[in-house]
């Protein structure tokens, strides 16, 4: 990321290509303005584009996920569409109420928390934010505790899991010591998260798609990302390693 022109394509992070494939733009606040000239809002990611329309169709990630269940299953076998997946798939009737009460609290406390607590400017804006979010953190584990399932809605993955890795396979990493995010640490402090963390990073059976979530996971990538953010010197090293084995 640019400090001055924001989201950069950097073809040296694995994963992203030197530059837009469909206008050669470098940044991408280029698409943003081919979209819409007058644009002055935040030129944030992630961004969906309309190729045909060559418009941003949402650059909200809560509802790009909910796009992608079954937007595009005309294009899939039978076998891959969202309405045939077990346990109703990921976003499953008998459990929306359930998922979107905790959707709800955990972006504010945890998925927004790190970032409320990271960028507080102030002791007590960052007091106000660090012990609520541990206190989610603690009502995670709980509840896999409770539960005593591999996910936290059941059997199967669901939209949950899938909102709430990106925190939990930061936190560690980037979140405990760049964002001083460190009360605690998800490895030594919340064995249920960890294992429950675990098991999705190191899954590359068809449940995760072949590896979905640590496929899109470079742990070098968010650590110097957040070190920029923060404008850091130096990037802090560790933990070592950056996610413990499935079998720990």
């Amino acid at each position: 990321k640019d400090d001055e022109f924001g989201w950069k394509y950097d073809a040296s992070i694995p994963g992203t290509d030197a530059k837009d494939p469909l206008y050669g733009f470098t940044y991408l606040r280029e698409l943003y303005f081919k979209a819409d000239p007058g644009y002055a809002a935040r030129f944030t990611v992630p961004m969906l584009w309309d190729k045909e329309k060559e418009t941003v169709v949402s650059n909200e990630s809560s509802e790009i996920i909910r796009m992608f269940y079954s937007a595009f299953d005309e294009f899939l076998p039978e076998e891959k569409r969202e309405v045939n997946q077990p346990g109703g798939g990921l976003f499953p009737a008998a459990l929306k109420g359930q998922i979107e009460e905790m959707n709800e609290w955990v972006y504010d406390t945890v998925n927004n928390g790190v970032y409320k607590t990271g960028f507080a400017n102030t002791q007590s804006a960052y007091e106000d934010h660090l012990y609520p979010l541990f206190k989610s953190l603690q009502r995670l584990e709980d509840h896999l505790r409770e539960k005593g399932t591999p996910y936290l809605f059941g059997e199967h993955i669901t939209e949950a899991d899938i909102r709430l890795y990106p925190t939990i396979v930061r936190f560690d990493p980037a979140y405990y010591n760049i964002f001083s995010c460190n009360l605690k640490m998800i490895r030594q402090d919340f064995p249920k998260l960890d294992e429950w963390l675990r098991r999705l990073y190191w899954d590359e059976s068809g449940k995760t798609n072949g590896g979905a979530f640590k496929k899109t996971t470079n742990f070098e990538a968010i650590k110097g990302g957040y070190a920029s953010a923060k404008k850091c010197k130096v990037t802090p090293a560790g933990p070592d390693p950056y996610i413990l084995p499935l079998k720990a």
